[in-house]
């Protein structure tokens, strides 16, 4: 039986979620990939809260941007939501792909959250 891409990515969701836990010291960098935009969020699962969040439908994202679907999007994300956790005081989190691969825009939002201090 062949899953179709949908259903794959649905089931691989649920494996990273069974592994991925967000906690007050660590959070939880959870990434939504859709075709016209990325969203990214830190969230602490104890307190089930959202402590910081970036996408590229904010003003100051989409001034910078011509698409909000590409890596230079994804990249101006990774950055913000960076910048924005250590305002927070958060350095370190846990990476929640949202079962996207690790690949193009997920990638692209990871590693400029790294270079942009958050480590995971």
């Amino acid at each position: 039986m062949k899953l179709t891409r949908k259903e794959s990515k649905q089931r691989r969701h649920r494996r990273v979620r069974g592994k991925v836990n967000g906690s007050p010291e660590r959070p939880r960098l959870s990434v939504f990939r859709s075709n016209d935009h990325i969203y990214a969020q830190v969230i602490d699962d104890a307190a089930q809260h959202t402590l910081v969040a970036a996408s590229t439908v904010e003003p100051e994202i989409k001034s910078k941007i011509t698409s909000g679907g590409n890596c230079s999007a994804s990249t101006e994300v990774g950055r913000l939501i960076a910048l924005r956790a250590k305002e927070k005081g958060i350095t370190q989190v846990v990476f929640d792909r949202g079962g996207n691969l690790y690949h193009g825009r997920i990638k692209a939002l990871a590693d400029a959250a790294r270079e942009a201090g958050l480590s995971f």
